[in-house]
């Protein structure tokens, strides 16, 4: 990768809000801002580009970003600050109550916004945010304004019966790396009409969608990654699992920092599925 792309900024784009854990506790949330802060602990420049409302939850929550030092461009909207309540079943694996139309489904393209686009080394964003239409054009508008040679990482996060056809097939069309699981993966068969093993259904959508290759997650078994040409194994890192919140994200942050560094797919999924293993040893998604 070139020098001048590891010195601009990495954009996670889209939620950010408190994750209500089943005990009460409030746990700092939302895809794109784990994925930012894991890129910044991967020593990478990093912003998070989201709302809040003007409320005590939005306060509290950029005072906590503010806390762990993480660059951010998080608009103050007419809507609250978004919330989740999170149910753990006993192997720790979330289930996630959504509150609708909250703050980061009203994120404004703000030409401050659009600057931080076109200077993006990458940008990653996912599905949930794009289910109300402000969050959507904002997301779409950004994936498009930054750079030709800036990594577009789109992490699909199928939540409930937020997503459609329409938008999972306008992210893979205009992403470079695309990030699922095993169980994400399963839908998209259904939906996209694939076959075979998971190589050749993740090469069946790097065709059909011109990206460079699909990363895909399989929880304690290890992760995958494919390219038109190419397949990669890792294993899992073993840990006693607290909860699972985030790990996802924080794999996928140190797999494109580690890209952005140079380090090969073998190189980057290894240091991804050790930044995987701390988090799913500590509780909450920013350990």
């Amino acid at each position: 990768m070139k020098d001048n792309i590891k010195e601009r900024v990495v954009i996670g784009i889209g939620e950010v809000l408190w994750d209500i854990l089943p005990d009460g506790t409030k746990m700092l949330g939302g895809a794109p801002a784990n994925f930012a802060y894991h890129v910044m602990r991967q020593g990478i420049s990093a912003v998070v580009v989201s709302a809040v409302g003007d409320d005590s939850n939005g306060k509290e929550l950029c005072r906590s970003l503010q806390a762990k030092q993480l660059p951010t461009a998080i608009e103050v909207v007419e809507f609250p600050t978004g919330a989740v309540n999170v149910e753990l079943d006993n192997c720790g694996i979330p289930q996630y109550d959504i509150i609708e139309n909250v703050a980061w489904d009203n994120i404004p393209a703000t030409e401050s916004v659009l600057a931080l686009a076109r200077s993006a080394s990458a940008v990653c964003f996912g599905s949930l945010a794009q289910r109300f239409e402000v969050s959507k054009a904002t997301i779409r508008t950004i994936v498009q304004s930054v750079p030709d040679d800036a990594l577009r990482v789109f992490d699909v996060n199928l939540r409930q019966h937020y997503y459609s056809s329409e938008t999972l097939e306008w992210s893979m069309s205009h992403c470079d790396v695309l990030k699922l699981n095993d169980e994400e993966l399963q839908c998209f068969v259904l939906l996209f009409d694939l076959n075979g093993d998971e190589t050749d259904c993740c090469r069946q959508l790097i065709s059909r969608y011109e990206m460079s290759q699909v990363v895909l997650t399989k929880g304690a078994e290890g992760s995958l990654v494919v390219t038109s040409k190419t397949s990669n194994f890792v294993p899992a890192v073993s840990v006693e699992v607290v909860d699972t919140i985030g790990a996802g994200d924080a794999f996928t942050a140190t797999y494109i920092a580690s890209i952005l560094k140079g380090k090969s797919i073998a190189e980057a999924q290894y240091a991804a599925s050790v930044e995987a293993a701390h988090v799913c040893s500590h509780a909450g998604a920013m350990p």
